[in-house]
């Protein structure tokens, strides 16, 4: 299931669990309001308590927040075990409009041990409060510390996010490549990531069926992300799939085929691999959005995937 796109694993079957994962999902948030129907500071204390049927991963020990000169001045750091082979920076998802770095302390911990990394996760200012383009200012500034500070956490860098992190992690990578400094990462991992705002066929055809994304959701997150400005959905500054893509580093992008998000991800991949990226792209049989955060096979399979990946690419840096 992995190489530029495998055929096969779009047409293929779930796996029994998986199939009934989505069953009781499905059957969970069709019990409940969508997030666009509930006032954001609502869904955020829900989340911040552990309420709803998305799994809290922190905070956790050993991860910690450290001070950083970025606008939000601190990141949240998960250490390995051992000694450091490079840095992560997590850039996290929530519609633009949800979450914390701490909120993914267990899956980070696991990512930093697994892979021998020091994963940092860069809170950044969310919407509606914040329009564009404050969360990119926050993600590429945590960026550039980083770079700043890379011989301190073992040598290379790499940049992972998922769903809007992901879009961030793109966009990011896209104006370091601005600044000529994009060569210095390592690799990226793009987790079911949203890559045009203007919504791909798969996201703008999927109606309202929930499962964690629905079409009005979404529209409704990117809403909160530009002030409801449809003409910023377009800007290739805001939408990378739209952007030049070439001089971009080594890719793993990932996504289930029950993802609103899919076409993102095959779109993507196609654009990056058409501009001379090396690219893996692994597609998940009957993976739903945010698969990964709950404790099912395709989840410790996509972990260890990414582990694998970023281990690579790191150990490539320092050669």
């Amino acid at each position: 299931m992995s190489g530029l796109i495998d055929p096969g694993a779009l047409t293929a079957p779930p796996s029994a669990e998986t199939a009934d994962f989505n069953r009781w999902l499905r059957e969970t948030l069709a019990a409940i309001p969508q997030a666009h129907e509930v006032p954001v500071e609502v869904v955020r204390q829900a989340r911040a308590e552990g309420k709803g049927p998305m799994p809290l991963g922190g905070p956790h020990d050993p991860a910690f927040w450290r001070d950083a000169p970025t606008p939000l001045g601190r990141v949240r750091v998960s250490p390995p075990l051992g000694e450091s082979r490079g840095a992560v920076l997590h850039l996290h998802g929530g519609g633009w409009t949800f979450n914390a770095p701490d909120y993914y302390d267990a899956w980070n911990l696991a990512l930093a041990r697994e892979a021998g990394v020091t994963v940092l996760s860069a809170p950044y200012r969310l919407a509606p409060e914040h329009r564009w383009p404050a969360c990119a200012d926050d993600a590429e500034a945590a960026a550039l510390w980083l770079l700043e500070q890379a011989s301190a956490f073992g040598g290379g860098v790499a940049i992972i996010g998922e769903s809007s992190g992901a879009h961030l992690a793109a966009v990011t990578l896209l104006r370091l490549k601005a600044r000529g400094l994009v060569d210095r990462v390592a690799g990226a991992a793009l987790t079911y990531g949203a890559f045009d705002l203007r919504m791909t066929p798969s996201m703008a055809a999927w109606g309202d069926d929930n499962l964690i994304l629905s079409t009005p959701v979404v529209d409704w997150f990117i809403d909160n992300l530009t002030a409801g400005d449809r003409a910023l959905r377009a800007d290739p500054a805001v939408s990378p799939l739209l952007a030049d893509l070439s001089g971009l580093p080594p890719c793993l992008l990932t996504c289930g085929t029950a993802d609103a998000l899919l076409d993102d991800t095959l779109f993507m991949a196609c654009r990056l691999a058409a501009a001379g990226a090396a690219v893996e792209t692994r597609i998940v049989p009957g993976g739903c959005h945010a698969f990964d955060l709950f404790d099912i096979a395709i989840a410790r399979e996509h972990h260890a995937a990414l582990a694998a990946f970023v281990r690579a690419r790191l150990d490539a840096a320092a050669t």
